[in-house]
């Protein structure tokens, strides 16, 4: 398994280049404009780990290192069995366990030999929220928890800002675009409910945290990306949203 850095990637787009190295850019967007190097259609599959034993207690995990429990071992089993159905060939993870151990199991499922764990995946770092449920959070912070209802995490001391996870799915996206390019065309993202509400915003070109979108424990989103002529942006649709594979549950639960 092959471990990348991704705030040092630097991509032939200057923007996002810029993006990468932490810089936020709302002028960069993940749009057909962004993908126009590719030649081939590329199809990315952005899971959502299996339940960890933090999101059984309802905990505010962010960049604190749960595992998956049984119930998530057995989400991430029959998403990928699904996965395998679509021929997915190549897979990129958070390195954190939660999300590690699932794309080693939709890995192995696949028959894929390396996953390329990104520390741009990782999830939202939720400040003074780490560690608490929600109950107690509410308890401990009441005039925090207040904002964080329309505001996100952008209300909560030391989480991270809304600006840095735009920039962290951009660098995401300039990779999944990397290694399109080496001849990827069914890939596996697995990453966490929050950082997922970037991946996608990023391809609107969105800035705020609301509206939310729902993440359940190994819901799988398809982001498609079809070329259309040389040189021009490609054509790229959402065509699939927090789908459960047969087998990994139908709950929707909150996206932390």
């Amino acid at each position: 398994m092959k471990s990348q850095n991704l705030y040092s990637h630097q991509s032939s787009d200057g923007q996002a280049a810029k993006a990468v190295r932490g810089s936020w850019t709302p002028s960069v967007i993940a749009d057909g404009s962004f993908f126009v190097s590719l030649e081939k259609p590329l199809s990315v599959y952005v899971l959502r780990h299996g339940q960890s034993e933090g999101n059984a207690t309802g905990t505010f995990q962010g960049k604190l290192d749960f595992p998956l429990d049984e119930r998530g071992r057995e989400q991430a089993s029959a998403a990928a069995a699904w996965l395998a159905g679509q021929k997915v060939d190549t897979v990129v993870a958070s390195p954190q366990k939660r999300a590690a151990e699932t794309a080693t199991i939709i890995a192995s499922a696949c028959g894929i030999q390396e996953i390329q764990f990104l520390d741009s995946l990782v999830e939202v770092d939720v400040g003074i929220f780490g560690g608490l449920t929600w109950e107690s959070s509410k308890t401990m912070h009441p005039d925090v928890f207040q904002e964080f209802q329309y505001r996100s995490w952008d209300a909560v001391p030391e989480a991270e800002s809304s600006q840095i996870l735009y920039s962290r799915a951009i660098a995401s996206w300039a990779t999944i675009r990397d290694l399109a390019e080496q001849g990827a065309e069914k890939l596996c993202c697995v990453s966490h409910g929050g950082l997922i509400q970037w991946l996608m915003r990023s391809t609107f070109g969105a800035n705020s945290w609301l509206p939310l979108i729902p993440t359940s424990n190994c819901g799988i989103s398809r982001f498609d990306i079809e070329p259309t002529s040389r040189g021009k942006p490609a054509f790229i649709q959402w065509g699939m949203i927090n789908f459960k594979a047969p087998g990994s549950g139908k709950e929707a639960k909150p996206v932390f």
